[in-house]
């Protein structure tokens, strides 16, 4: 596969990820991740619960889903070169179920978040995430200085 190949394919993977995570759907989720990540992804997020590789990723998603069922990723950038893709994303939800010890509160949050990820052979082998979990924070009430 030449570079051009290489660039069109990892794009195209980021947008089935997104495309999955857009349903809602818990099992189309599960099954997209098994699909496209590799089970011992290296995810270098901040994932605080016990798990790693894409078992890790799916806990995300299933605590993302309970509290914001209608949690929706839109991706507003992506570059992409060599074996890596970057996606610049704006997410957007309502506080719905519980999230981070925090009962629901019906608020809406809008935040930034930009994940890099490392393919190989199609699949996702490392993921590096940067989230604005502040912002998020701030919109819930969670911390001081109102909604961002």
């Amino acid at each position: 596969m030449d570079a051009t190949d290489q660039t069109a394919s990892n794009k195209a993977t980021l947008h089935r990820f997104h495309d999955a995570l857009n349903t809602g759907d818990p099992e189309v989720i599960a099954k997209t991740i098994d699909e496209l990540v590799e089970p011992d992804v290296l995810f270098h997020a901040p994932v605080p619960m016990g798990e790693t590789g894409a078992k890790a990723l799916k806990r995300v998603w299933t605590a993302l889903l309970r509290a914001y069922p209608d949690i929706h990723v839109a991706v507003e950038d992506v570059i992409a070169e060599g074996d890596k893709v970057v996606g610049r994303n704006m997410v957007t939800g309502t506080h719905q179920g519980e999230y981070m010890g925090l009962a629901p509160t019906g608020k809406s949050v809008k935040y930034n978040e930009i994940f890099i990820m490392r393919l190989a052979n199609g699949r996702v082998t490392e993921i590096w995430g940067v989230v604005d979990v502040l912002t998020q924070m701030r919109q819930l009430g969670m911390v001081p200085g109102g909604p961002a």
